[in-house]
Order: C-alpha cells, then structure tokens, then sequence
C-alpha cells in the first residue's frame, strides 16, 4: 500500500460518514444507494434509500413492481430515467442473471443505467474487486492532487484521470479506498475554498504545493442555460367527469417518462400561453377546452434547461380524452392525486389547488 493510500483509509477509518449503504455487503442496496447518490446530495438520499428498501426489498420484489409503483416511491429524488433503468434492469438480473447482481464490472455495465463508474463503484464494494472509480469527486482530488492544468472534460485527460485513478488503488481494500476517495472530495476537497488545513494527504497534493488548489480542476465555462415558457391546464371535469381534475401520463421515454403531469407543452413563437395551451391539449388529447385564470406560476431547473410552467385553469368543453401525444390519460379527483407519481412541478400545482382558500373541487 503507498504512503497515500495509507495516510487516506486512516483519515476514512476515523472519520467515515455513517450512512446506511455503509452497513451492508448487499449488492442490491450498494447497487440502489450508488443509483441514487447520482446527480443527488448525501443528505437526501438518506431517507429515499430506507424508505425505497422497505417497499422494495429484494431484486425480486423490484422487478414484480409495476413501473407506476416505482415512480411513485422515487418521486420528489428527480432525474427519473434512474428509476426507470433501476426497474429494468432488475427485470434483466432475474431474468439473465438468476436474481444475483453480477460480480464483474464488465457485466455490471451490461445492465440498464449501470456506466463506467457505477459499475467499478458496486464491483469494488460489494465484491472487492480491485477497479476504481472516478465521479466529480474524485476528479477534483486527482485534478488537485497532479496540479493537472488540462480541461478535466476532454477525453485525453479523461482517460489520464481514470489511469492516475487506477494507479493509486491498493490491491486491498479497494472499495474502502474508493468511498474515501469520493468522501475527500465531497467534505474536504470541495469544490470551492477546500479544507486544505484538514486534508489527510495533503502532504501528497502538488496542486497545494504550489498554491492553485482553488484553480484545480479546470474547467471550461458553461453556456447559457436555454429557458421554455410552458402553459399547463389545471382541467376540471363536466358531466360524468365533474369532480375530476384530468390529468395525463408522458411517453415512458424522454424527460419525467412515466411520470403523471397537468398537460400542455411549450409556448412557440407568435403564441400567448392560453393559445399554446390550447393548441397542444388539441394534439395531444384530443380536447377542446376554455382557457381561464392562470392559477400558479412555477419555475424549475432540469439539467440542461429550465422552464416556467404556468398553469391555467381550463373547463372541458368538447371532445372525448384520446391518448394521442401521451402514454395515458385518467380523471382523478384532487384528494386522490397522492395516488399518482408527480414530477417537482406538478406537485407545486397540486400543493397550491389544496392551499388555496377556496375550492372548486
């Protein structure tokens, strides 16, 4: 074991986080925690991982669920398309792999939603296998612990971090080293103003030696992120229907699939929001409807865009509901709107329906 490894899994030994992923060799708990600690803060995945495990405790049990049911139980942890891939590749490992994850990172990264990284997290934790990791966080320690002055983005310098990376694995403990590596990064080599005082290898960092720990990694400047204007109808129910709010299911592929959602869709060029409205719950429902108040504005941020959704209340005047642009479509009234899997949005509009001080449902 080099002195750096050494110096690093004491610091881990005395300071680990406790987390409960950390209390198992299960490969399905390490599989789902490392599923959702992507793109998702620590302190958030906590409640989600226990909660996720008591519905769903076994491979088995996951790949019976209905996709619904899944949704439902990962609502509110975002990037929905980890959820979907959970589920399938569940179905896979019973279906190819007797119920067992694989042992083998090339396997591993056979399965739906399971890359590089994901793969060498779950083989080395789970089943000690001696591959390594690197996510943002191990990036930005081996960016600072070479002085690296490349853009950590390009595929050259990719590769050079995943060899550094590999370099450094001792040929025990691998998946004791790899969680420490993440660790360093996400409480001590942070990404701004790094705890370099309390860093355990420290002594190691030639970024630190030479003062431009802060400049470490490098990184080129992102673009302006795109915004949508984008009408939603809070549609109330007439006849058989009244008392009912109808509500539409996306396309199982592409951004939130599977999830429940008030329709509409994009403002384009030249449009108001109600004519946007309008226009799209014609395509994609079917329906003629009467555009009124708009009800809540809600802003929200997605990877690589944001929206402001403005969601107007609409009465059904004509045409029967046909799925013609979404997955499904239901009538639902507002007390059993629980029953569905809502993306942040949505369940704004929700809250502010059942706030308000007076209802209509």
């Amino acid at each position: 074991m080099t002195p750096f490894s050494r110096d690093l899994l004491n610091w881990f030994d005395q300071h680990a986080a406790a987390l409960p992923w950390r209390n198992t060799r299960d490969p399905y708990h390490i599989w789902l925690s490392e599923i959702m600690l992507q793109q998702t803060q620590v302190a958030t995945v906590v409640d989600y991982y226990t909660r996720f495990l008591a519905r769903f405790p076994t491979v088995a049990a996951l790949a019976a669920a209905p996709l619904d049911d899944v949704l439902k139980a990962w609502e509110g942890l975002g990037y929905y398309s980890r959820a979907r891939n959970l589920h399938r590749a569940a179905r896979v490992i019973m279906d190819a792999h007797g119920g067992q994850l694989p042992s083998a990172a090339s396997d591993l990264q056979k399965l739906p939603g399971i890359g590089r990284y994901t793969a060498h997290a779950i083989a080395s934790i789970a089943f000690g296998a001696a591959v390594a990791v690197l996510d943002g966080n191990v990036t930005r320690v081996l960016a600072r612990l070479y002085d690296i002055a490349d853009d950590v983005a390009e595929a050259a310098t990719r590769r050079r971090l995943w060899a550094l990376a590999e370099a450094l694995l001792p040929a025990d403990r691998p998946g004791d080293h790899n969680q420490a590596m993440m660790e360093l990064g996400r409480v001590v080599c942070t990404p701004r103003r790094p705890r370099c005082a309390a860093c355990p290898v420290r002594a190691h960092c030639v970024a630190f030696a030479a003062g431009v720990q802060a400049a470490r990694p490098v990184k080129q400047p992102k673009a302006p992120t795109p915004h949508y204007d984008v009408a939603a109808g809070v549609i109330y129910g007439t006849g058989a229907n009244a008392g009912r709010l109808l509500i539409a299911q996306r396309p199982a592929d592409g951004l939130l699939g599977g999830l429940w959602e008030f329709p509409g869709g994009k403002q384009e060029p030249g449009e108001s929001l109600p004519e946007a409205l309008a226009r799209e719950l014609a395509e994609e429902l079917a329906i003629t409807v009467e555009v009124g108040e708009r009800l809540v504005q809600v802003k929200h941020g997605f990877t690589h865009f944001r929206i402001t959704l403005h969601a107007y209340e609409c009465w059904h005047v004509a045409g029967e509901p046909a799925a013609r642009g979404v997955a499904d479509f239901a009538w639902v009234p507002l007390d059993a709107m629980d029953a569905y899997a809502f993306g942040a949005a949505d369940r704004r509009i929700i809250q502010t329906l059942r706030e308000r001080p007076y209802r209509l449902l």
